[in-house]
């Protein structure tokens, strides 16, 4: 009897050691996946704002506010 409750205890502890690599695993990917997309939003905020200053600049040689 000791040596089925051995054998089943210890299939315990490797489940459970399974579900904690599952779960860390589940978390890197997580938090890799956030970081992507703070870059993706960084990006295209950047380029947001390099079209809007192109905007501007065009907008001030249209009508001539951008003469020195």
């Amino acid at each position: 009897m000791a040596d089925n409750s051995q054998k089943m205890s210890y299939r315990a502890g490797e489940a459970k050691g399974q579900a904690q690599e599952k779960g860390n695993q589940m978390m890197d990917k997580a938090s890799s996946l956030a970081q992507s997309a703070k870059e993706s939003v960084q990006q295209a905020g950047q380029t947001v704002m390099a079209k809007a200053q192109g905007a501007a600049d065009a907008v001030r040689d249209a009508t001539g506010m951008n003469k020195n």
